[in-house]
Parts: C-alpha cells; structure tokens; sequence
C-alpha cells in the first residue's frame, strides 16, 4: 500500500486552508493585473497549474483570458469549483501528466506550486508535463521561491494564531529541502502536517526550462516586477516562451 505523500494529506486538510487563509484574492488580482498589462498582452486560453483553490485563475478569467485550471487535491477543487463560468473551469488532476498537450496560449504555475517532489528527476518530470501543455510560441510562468533568499533569511519558529487554533511552525533546511513542520491542536486533538519544497536556484530552474526548449525571456524579484537579484529577491518569477 504506498504512502500519501506530504502535499496530498496537507493540501487537501481544512487547516491548511486556515493556516494561509491570508493569501486573498486582492493580493492575487494586484500580481495578475501587473502580468496582464506588462507580460499577458492578448487574452487567449490559459492553464493554471497547481491552482488550489482558484483565486488566481478567478481573477485571469474576469481579466477576460479562457481559463482552465487544475489541482491534485479535490476538496480544494470542490471549492473552486464555486466560481466557475464559461470561461473558468478546474478539474482534479497530477501535474506529472501533460493535460492538453500543445493547447494553450499561456501557463502559469504560482505561489511556489512546485519543487515538492524528493529527486530532480521527478521535478523535471513534473516541468516537463507543464511545459507540455504550451503551443509552439506560447508563454509560461513560473512563480517560485529565491532558494538563496531562503537559505540567508530563514526564520527558525514562529507561532500563528488564526480561528483560536495556534500553529505552532518549525522551519529547517535538510538536504537542499526547506522543511516546515506544523503543530497545533484543535478541539482536544493534536495534529502534526509537514511541508518539504527542494531548494532549486534560480540558474537550475532556469536551466531546467531551457532544457524544455523554452527561451526565458526575463526573471523577476516581486509580484511588481522588479529585477531578479540573488541576494536580495524573495520571489523568483520566471518569464519564458517556448
């Protein structure tokens, strides 16, 4: 019988809905509009990849893209199953496997949705099937964490509190891997779920891409836009066409 791996339990826990229930939609439409004006310039059909519960999805299709959205966990599928239209749609599905292969004017994969497998091989698997799902001079997107930023600014405790519950959050990095262990207790029972995201930098990942037959066009630091700097970016926003 094979194990859930971590994201597969933690993902689809109501807790962790609770624990990030700060990334809200208004955060989402101020990045998207910012990609839409300067990156997006038609509005054509687009896939989100790992979307979770769709708030970035939402806000490209109001923006007026087609979009189609998909997640591995169901309950967050149900959930953004809510605010689908005819131009919004999710599904349930692995992000190791191509989805419409050659299909889509655009890809996006946001707010670290990727790195969470244990070997490089599998993370290049799992790019592999993204990138897949582009037509020959389409656009991918990639919002992913500075592995350098990580490793210098790492904060070792903290504790949040968010519907009376404390979560309790440990942080270390193991093997190249930052681990983040969650602890809390609710209603008389205790709960312990983990997070592990590989720790690829931005020469890797962009590698990576390009090894995809992708040229990246530009990386950035922030959900403004700003330069990529190496030691002092938190985010690493890449911007590639194939």
């Amino acid at each position: 019988m094979s194990t859930k791996k971590w994201f597969e339990s933690w993902f689809d826990s109501p807790y962790y809905h609770i624990l990030y229930k700060n990334r809200d939609f208004k955060e989402a439409e101020d990045f998207i509009s910012t990609i839409s004006k300067n990156l997006f310039k038609s509005k054509d059909n687009l896939l989100d990849v790992c979307c979770g519960k769709g708030r970035h999805a939402y806000t490209f299709s109001k923006l007026g893209f087609k979009v189609e959205a998909f997640d591995l966990s169901p309950k967050s599928i149900a959930k953004a199953k809510e605010l689908e239209s005819d131009t919004l749609q999710f599904y349930v599905h692995d992000m190791l496997k191509p989805f419409k292969e050659n299909h889509y004017q655009y890809v996006v994969n946001m707010f670290t949705s990727f790195g969470y497998f244990e070997s490089d091989n599998e993370n290049k698997s799992a790019l592999k099937s993204i990138v897949t799902n582009l037509k020959p001079g389409g656009y991918f997107l990639m919002d992913y964490l500075n592995a350098n930023y990580v490793n210098q600014h790492l904060v070792s405790e903290e504790t949040k509190q968010l519907n009376g519950i404390n979560f309790n959050i440990n942080r270390k990095i193991e093997n190249n891997c930052v681990i983040k262990t969650i602890d809390f207790e609710d209603k008389g029972e205790k709960y312990q779920f983990k997070e592990s995201v590989n720790l690829i930098d931005a020469n890797t990942l962009t590698g990576w891409i390009e090894e995809n037959k992708l040229a990246v066009l530009n990386t950035f630091g922030d959900y403004q836009l700003k330069p990529f700097d190496t030691d002092n970016s938190k985010r690493l926003i890449i911007f590639a066409q194939k």
